[in-house]
Parts: C-alpha cells; structure tokens; sequence
C-alpha cells in the first residue's frame, strides 16, 4: 500500500470511535509494586498501521497481552468494532480475528515448525497440504524457514518468523507485530512492509512495536507513546524526526555514541579454518571460518539469522568444543577442544542470542541468576554460594546498567526483555573480560537501553578488551565496530573497514553475494 493511499494519519486524537476497528478506554493493569498500564486509551482503525511506542517498561507488551487475551485488566473496556468484548483467553482472541506475535516466543522446542503452528489452527489440516502452505507462505513474505525443522534447532531469528507465518495463516482482521524485521536484510524489510501495506490496503489492522524509529516513519500512519505505563501522546510519526520520537519516548535527548579514538592491540582471539559440521539435518555447518581479533577493536558479524551464528557462537564458547583445539585461540593458547568453564578462566565473556534458557534462568532470582557466570567473582567459598555476595554482584549490575526492576530478588521473567538484556550485558561486563563475544545485544532493545549498551561495548574496546559483535542491526554494526564480516551459509566474507563498505554492500552479501560466497556465481563480477 503507497502512502498515497494510507488512511490519513491522526495528528494527536486518533481515529474517529466509529471508524475503530478496536477501542480500548481506560484499560488499567496492576501487579505487585507495579502499575504496568494507567488508564490507557487506545484506538486503531480499520486498514491502520498503528505503531505503539516506548522505552522497555513502558507498558507495552502488557497492552498487548491483554487485547490478545493473554492478561486481564483490572479496570477499563476493550472494544471490537463497535461492541464491548471480553478476552478470556488467547483463543478467544484468536475466533475474533486477532493474532500476535510475542517478544518472548510461544513455541513448543521439541515439535516441528508444522506442528507449532497446527496448534493454533481451528480448522482441519492434512499435515503435508499445511507444510506446502507454510512454505509457499513464508517465500512470499520474505520470511523462508523450513517447516519440516524441530523447533529447538532453530536459531531466536528463525523462530522469530515462525511466529509472524503461525499468525499470517491465521488471516487475522487485527496483527499485533512486536520487533518482526529483527532478522531481515534491509531488502527483505522492504518486501515485508510491501506486504503490510497490501494487508492494509485490504483492511487488515496492524499494531506495530519497534525500536527502530525509522522503520515506524517509513511505515506507521500514526503512533501512540507511552511512558511509565501511560499514554503521553499520538503523533502521526511521518511528521516526526527519529530524535523527535525517541525525545517523546524516553523525555530527553537520545545520547550520542562517544567514539574515542583506541589503537587496536594484540591478536586476542584467532580462528582458523574453523569447520564445524552440523548436528541437524536442517542446521548450518561452518566452512573454514577464519578471522583474527585484536584487543581494543570491535569485530562485527552481519548475517541474516540461521546462517551459522548459533552455531559459530557455541563452537568460540566452547558449548559445542572443536575437533581441532588450534582452530580457536585465545591470546595464542589452542582452546578449541576446551569446555566453557575453561575458556572463562582465559578470560572470555558471552552474551547469548537466547535470553531465557541461555542467558538466565527464568524462574531463579537475579541474584541467582549472577551466579551462573558471574562465581569466579568471589561468590562461592568452600564450594558454597555466598549469597550476600550474590545478591551485591546484581545490585550492582541493576544500578549501573538502569536495569528497571524491585531488586536482586526479582526474578528473571519478571523482567521486560529489554531489561533482562541489560542486566545479561551487565553481569558479563562487570567480570572484566579480555574477550567478548556479544550476539544480537539489543534485539528487542528499546532506544535508550539500545544506546547505553553500545556505549558499553565502545567502553569495552577502549579498555582494550576484544569484542566480537554478532548482530543482525545493521545500524548497530555500522554504529560501533571498527571492521566488518558477513556471515552466509556458514562461510565469511572478506573483511571491511567500516569505513570503506555501506549497509547496501552489508546487505547483498547477506544474501552471499560475496566473492567467493555460496550465493556469488564462478566467475560473476563481485
């Protein structure tokens, strides 16, 4: 759907109640010491793409939870074109016409990507006739994954479409999107917002949650912003710069990177001809992966997700140690076939794409949850935590990384994801590393969160610390990384300064048009 013919964006009301497709008046949501949602009013046409705005915290994702039927209010009225409703449940939500992809996916680890999404699906299926329309779907969309994979061998970004294709099969009247480009080449965004504006233009609502502001003034008719669990405004955002919206956002002028000047060091970590064959018959194996890291420098790895960085990031770990123990070094030693306590010891650091199960234990306490990597730190004697220790070690990270939360107790889920972010960044920041290997650092992340942990890894370089940057935010990788490398189909690219390449070449080598590269013909032109 062109702009030309969007419905006209609201300017600070919204859309008229009679043309509401869905009205919220009042929706108010308390848990224990929190007032998530504060009389919240919301209102999205027929055929709008409605963006909601602001920081982790801000009352979002318990917004959206509510409308999909996943959380009750305590007080307020939600109405569906016309009428009042209740939401019991997701199902519900569901025979109404309203489907919801989640920050936090709801996906079955040890079924199929068919399988998960028959669990949503009222109707009768043959299981190969709904593998076909998985396929055919997700080809159209831009979103390609395999339908016959298990879902536990997929990678966050992976799993990421199988949500947004489980709600696409749904033909929904209403599609709730929160972060859906988080694994997408800037060609294929293009693609996706195509096909969000034709669902537009046929009728179809949309409520769009993002962090990337530019993507909401690309696409987004009009967009409400809350802050601290209320509504501040709705703007229309095509009106509005991307530091408008991040000012009305968070209320203050958004940071700027501070890039002091740091001379790269040592080699503090060396892989060479890295190959690491897959596990699963649908998974991606490494070929001769090689690349050197100096301490003081931020090496970034593009790539679109499900191309080897699962697995690139378990073999450096060592979660998943190496036939070879000279294909990863670390300050020259050969580590290859050690454990990743081990290569703790040497001073690694790992900041995992998979927060929940990966990164933190959902239902341990923050205090917990820092004992996990975070024991070489002093916190266990005699082979005993000290929880005092414990809990110091996460009240440090939670007041000098703003992670919003009612202290170390909490525990980790009740977390937002931008939060758990920080606090996952944070514990691993503050053991002093000497190499660090962060992926996808800011998915889901909101704009301030998102600045404050880039500067973070700048700091790290600048302390001479080796940071390896596995992100699929090019904006991010261009922001802080010295120099650049694609990761396709399990092979790299050539290595650029950052200096010397642009987010279309970023982009096209994405896709392995690279020399060399599984999607670069013999003999074509680069």
């Amino acid at each position: 759907m062109s702009q030309d013919s969007a419905p006209a964006a609201p300017t600070g009301e919204g859309p008229s109640p009679a043309a509401a497709r869905l009205q919220l008046l009042g929706i108010t949501k308390r848990y224990p010491g929190v007032l998530a949602n504060d009389a919240v009013d919301l209102c999205v046409a027929s055929g709008e793409i409605h963006a909601v705005l602001g920081e982790n915290g801000a009352g979002k994702s318990t917004l959206m939870r509510i409308i999909y039927g996943a959380e009750r209010a305590d007080a307020g009225e939600m109405r569906w074109e016309g009428r009042t409703v209740s939401i019991p449940t997701p199902a519900a939500a569901r025979r109404l016409g309203i489907g919801m992809v989640f920050q936090h996916f709801s996906l079955f680890e040890t079924l199929t990507v068919t399988e998960n999404i028959a669990l949503v699906l009222d109707e009768r299926f043959d299981r190969a006739a709904l593998a076909e329309r998985i396929d055919e779907t997700s080809h159209r969309y831009g979103l390609p994954v395999d339908p016959r994979r298990t879902v536990h061998a997929l990678s966050v970004g992976e799993r990421q479409r199988v949500e947004v294709l489980r709600c696409l099969l749904q033909q929904p009247r209403l599609l709730i999107l929160d972060e859906p480009t988080s694994v997408l080449t800037p060609q294929a965004v293009e693609r996706l917002f195509a096909t969000l504006r034709r669902l537009a233009e046929e009728g179809v609502s949309i409520v769009y949650i993002s962090h990337k502001l530019e993507e909401i003034r690309a696409l987004c008719h009009s967009a409400t912003v809350m802050r601290g669990g209320r509504v501040t405004g709705t703007v229309d955002p095509r009106r509005e710069t991307a530091e408008g919206l991040a000012r009305l956002m968070i209320g203050r002028e958004l940071p700027v990177p501070d890039r002091r000047p740091h001379a790269p060091g040592p080699v503090r970590l060396a892989v060479e001809a890295l190959d690491v064959p897959s596990d699963d018959p649908y998974g991606v194996a490494l070929r001769a992966v090689s690349f050197e890291l100096r301490g003081g420098e931020i090496l970034g790895i593009a790539g679109i997700s499900g191309n080897g960085q699962r697995e690139l990031v378990e073999a450096l770990s060592g979660e998943a140690p190496v036939a070879r123990a000279e294909a990863v070094r670390i300050d020259g030693r050969p580590v290859g076939r050690f454990g990743a306590g081990r290569r703790r010891d040497l001073g690694l650091a790992v900041v995992p794409e998979q927060r929940i199960g990966r990164g933190v234990v959902p239902e341990l306490s923050l205090a917990d949850n820092a004992v996990l990597t975070g024991h070489r730190k002093g916190l266990v004697r005699a082979g005993l935590v000290d929880p005092g220790r414990a809990r110091s070690l996460a009240a440090d990270v939670i007041a000098r990384f703003d992670v919003r939360t009612r202290g170390p107790d909490a525990p980790a889920r009740s977390l937002s994801g931008g939060n758990l972010q920080k606090f996952i960044v944070g514990r691993e920041i503050v053991q002093s590393p000497a190499v660090a290997i962060v992926a996808q650092p800011t998915w889901g992340v909101d704009v301030a969160a998102s600045a404050a942990i880039r500067q973070q890894l700048i700091d790290l370089a600048v302390a001479g610390v080796a940071v390896l940057l596995i992100s699929e935010e090019l904006e991010e990788l261009f922001e802080v990384c010295d120099r650049l490398v694609v990761l396709a189909q399990g092979r790299l690219s050539p290595v650029r300064a950052v200096s010397e390449t642009d987010i279309e070449e970023i982009g096209l080598w994405m896709a392995g048009l690279f020399p060399g590269g599984p999607g670069q013909r013999v003999g074509a032109a680069p």
